[in-house]
């Protein structure tokens, strides 16, 4: 994999609460120089990133986040903002605690509403893998699929717990790799780790360093 194709698998990512409207901007002209899939930004700065945003990179965003302890209609609301202000992708919070309940029911219902506010949109949801077993990995996989979610996600790298790792990319591409999406995301420092999370069954990297990850990648001439 060449380094341009390494880029078209990141959203170049910004979602400290400290932002600003320059450091957005500053994000998208940076994803456009990389070649980055998209970028992905706090909900206030949406129609900011799509204003700015060019060379046909995509404005993702979040919904429920990073606690994802939003009613579903909450969510759902957020989620059709924003795709009326530009967004293309919509990265999802699931309630971390439903889940660690068994309460799948609750899940499905949760991203079907998220889905049906994001119709022909892509539709990415945020799991919280580190916190969660491997049988709660697949459950959850399984109920993101049948709700019609386009991609499951590692984390948000908020959470305590810690964010992406080899272990739950393969149980999640073992449940649905193939029809779903899976992006990795939280704590991904190095070129070697994205390597690893790609052979593991990674389809898309949420990188808040993305030109530090692209320049490991040239630098040992893999990938």
């Amino acid at each position: 994999m060449e380094r341009r194709q390494l880029a078209q698998m990141i959203d170049h990512t910004l979602l400290k609460p400290e932002a600003t409207v320059a450091d957005v901007i500053a994000l998208c002209v940076e994803a456009a120089e990389l070649g980055t899939y998209s970028v992905c930004v706090s909900p206030t700065f949406v129609a900011t990133a799509v204003a700015n945003v060019s060379n046909g990179v995509k404005v993702a965003t979040v919904c429920g986040f990073p606690s994802g302890k939003h009613e579903s209609d909450i969510k759902a609301a957020e989620a059709k903002l924003a795709v009326q202000q530009g967004a293309d992708e919509i990265d999802m919070e699931i309630d971390l605690g439903r889940a660690i309940m068994g309460d799948w029911d609750y899940i499905q219902s949760d991203v079907a509403a998220v889905r049906a506010a994001t119709a022909g949109k892509v539709l990415k949801v945020i799991l919280e893998t580190a916190a969660l077993t491997n049988d709660q990995i697949e459950q959850a996989c399984l109920r993101c699929k049948a709700a019609g979610a386009d991609f499951v996600k590692t984390a948000t790298g908020f959470h305590p717990t810690g964010g992406a790792d080899v272990r739950a990319i393969k149980v999640m591409h073992d449940t649905v790799g193939g029809v779903l999406g899976i992006k990795a995301s939280g704590g991904i420092k190095t070129a070697e780790f994205a390597q690893e999370l790609i052979a593991a069954g990674a389809t898309r990297l949420g990188l808040s360093g993305s030109r530090a990850i692209l320049d490991g990648i040239a630098a040992t001439g893999s990938y």
